[in-house]
C-alpha cells in the first residue's frame, strides 16, 4: 500500500559498504600518497552479513581542573645579632660671643591730648502728659508790707578758660493738646468795710 518492501540483500550491503569506507580512509590517512580504489562489493545473497557495531565516537581527552592554588608567605627572616654599640662623645660647645651691653631706654613722655569740646544738651522735654483742669482763682488782695530791700551783687569775674561755644537749640513745638475746660467763678462778695467814724 504506502510501505517500500526493500530485497532481503540491501541491509547487509550497505554496512558492508560503510565499514570498506572507514577503512579506506584509516588507510589512505596513514598512506597519503598512495591511492587504492576500493574493492567492488562481494555480492553475497544466500549467506546473512554478519552484524558489525559502529566506530566507537572519537574521544577528546580533557584536562583535570588545576588544582587550588594557595599562597604561602615566605618564613620570616631569622633575627640577625644587632651590631656592636659604640660611644661617640658629643663635640664640645663653640665658644659663644658675649653678648652686647644693656643700655636701659626711658619711655616716652605721653603726649598732652586735648580736651574733648563741650557740646551743650538741651533738657529733655516734658512729658506729654496731659495738664490739669484749669480753675480760676481770683488774686489775692495786695499786701500792706513794703516790698524787700534790694540788695545788688556785682557778677563773677571771668573765669580764666574760654567758655565753650554755644549751640542753640530752640525748644521743642508744644504738644497739640485740647485746652482744659474753663469753670467760670465769681469774684468773692467784698468784705465788709468799717463804719464811717
Amino acid at each position: 500500500m504506502g510501505t517500500s518492501v526493500h530485497p532481503p540483500g540491501h541491509w547487509p550491503r550497505l554496512i558492508f559498504a560503510m565499514a570498506f569506507c572507514l577503512v579506506a580512509t584509516s588507510v589512505v590517512a596513514d598512506e597519503p600518497d598512495v591511492y587504492s580504489s576500493p574493492p567492488p562489493p562481494e555480492h553475497r545473497e544466500d549467506k546473512p552479513y554478519p552484524h558489525k557495531s559502529p566506530p566507537p565516537p572519537t574521544y577528546y581527552y580533557k584536562s583535570p581542573p588545576p588544582p587550588p592554588y594557595y599562597y604561602k608567605s615566605p618564613p620570616p627572616p631569622s633575627p640577625s645579632p644587632p651590631p656592636p654599640y659604640y660611644y661617640k662623645s658629643p663635640p664640645p660647645p663653640s665658644p659663644s660671643p658675649p653678648p652686647p651691653p644693656y643700655y636701659y631706654k626711658s619711655p616716652p613722655p605721653p603726649s598732652p591730648s586735648p580736651p574733648p569740646p563741650y557740646h551743650y544738651k538741651s533738657p529733655p522735654p516734658p512729658s506729654p502728659s496731659p495738664p490739669p483742669p484749669y480753675h480760676y482763682k481770683s488774686p489775692p488782695p495786695p499786701s500792706p508790707s513794703p516790698p524787700p530791700p534790694y540788695y545788688y551783687k556785682s557778677p563773677p569775674p571771668p573765669s580764666p578758660s574760654p567758655p565753650p561755644p554755644y549751640y542753640y537749640k530752640s525748644p521743642p513745638p508744644p504738644s497739640p493738646s485740647p485746652p482744659p475746660p474753663y469753670y467760670y467763678k465769681s469774684p468773692p462778695p467784698p468784705s465788709p468795710s468799717p463804719p464811717p467814724p
